[in-house]
């Protein structure tokens, strides 16, 4: 029997514990390798000791939003081309274009859809291991 191999390390930067269990079953249930931070504070700590393939990240979280975090991340030597994907509930004109110049690759609007996750995920893991 061969084994399952991981597809990649994921980053799953989520304030909120129903969301983090949902996107923990999908991607889990899909092989890839899940690390999750709490807020952006547990997610920098994580990163001094991990460089994930891609991040998904909140936006609306207390204390440092997913703006300022991904700022922070893209200046982080070895983190500038990591991809980023935002995970928001903010979905009103001028939000995905806020979201994109603030430094994420993709966005993808909450309440989170299974499929376009996984597409959004495999695309950018994809263009990861073509480059």
């Amino acid at each position: 029997m061969t084994p399952i191999t991981e597809k990649g390390t994921i980053l799953y930067v989520e304030d909120n514990a129903d969301n983090r269990t949902l996107v923990r079953r999908i991607l889990l249930s899909e092989n890839y390798r899940l690390l999750e931070a709490t807020d952006a504070h547990h997610a920098l700590k994580l990163l001094e000791t991990a460089t994930p393939d891609l991040i998904l990240m909140d936006i609306n979280m207390p204390d440092m939003d997913g703006y300022t975090l991904t700022a922070k991340i893209r200046a982080m030597p070895g983190f500038e081309h990591i991809p980023i994907l935002a995970l928001t509930a903010n979905v009103m004109r001028g939000d995905k274009e806020k979201t994109l110049q603030a430094g994420c690759d993709g966005y993808i609007q909450k309440p989170i859809d299974f499929d376009e996750l996984l597409t959004e995920v495999e695309k950018f893991l994809a263009r990861r291991t073509n480059a």
